[in-house]
């Protein structure tokens, strides 16, 4: 049986976040991680060594597989900062649009510094994932 590797964890996310080398991208990873706490009403905690989370929810898939995971989260990663909306972007065309430059994959929004972005688009495209997450989960 196939057993999720990336696990909700004790590190502590501060520890993790003072060990990001670009200061820009510390920096934006602080302002995303006070905005996603405020926002969820949640506390962040490391999922595996690289993944900053917020709540969580219980999935299954139709082949039976299921597990938890997070309902919004964040990484530094060396290219961009990868968000991580588990809604998806397929309800939000009109809203991404007004974002600024990003890129997405299926559950991803990679942006290189959060000034390239419209904060206020930001932080409406958090509340619905949340909304629709903790809907679907209900």
């Amino acid at each position: 049986m196939y057993e999720l590797k990336t696990k909700i964890n004790d590190q502590p996310v501060e520890a993790f976040l003072n060990k990001v080398e670009d200061p820009q991208k510390q920096q934006d990873s602080f302002a995303i991680l006070d905005m996603m706490a405020e926002i969820t009403g949640q506390p962040p905690r490391m999922w595996g060594d690289s993944l900053v989370g917020f709540g969580k929810y219980q999935y299954k898939y139709a082949s039976g597989h299921q597990g938890e995971w997070f309902l919004v989260g964040f990484s530094p990663r060396k290219q961009n900062l990868t968000l991580y909306f588990m809604s998806g972007f397929d309800e939000y065309d009109g809203l991404v649009a007004k974002l600024g430059k990003y890129k997405t994959g299926k559950s991803c929004l990679y942006i290189k510094k959060l000034e390239d972005v419209n904060q206020g688009v930001l932080r409406e495209l958090i509340e619905l994932s949340i909304k629709l997450m903790r809907a679907s989960s209900a």
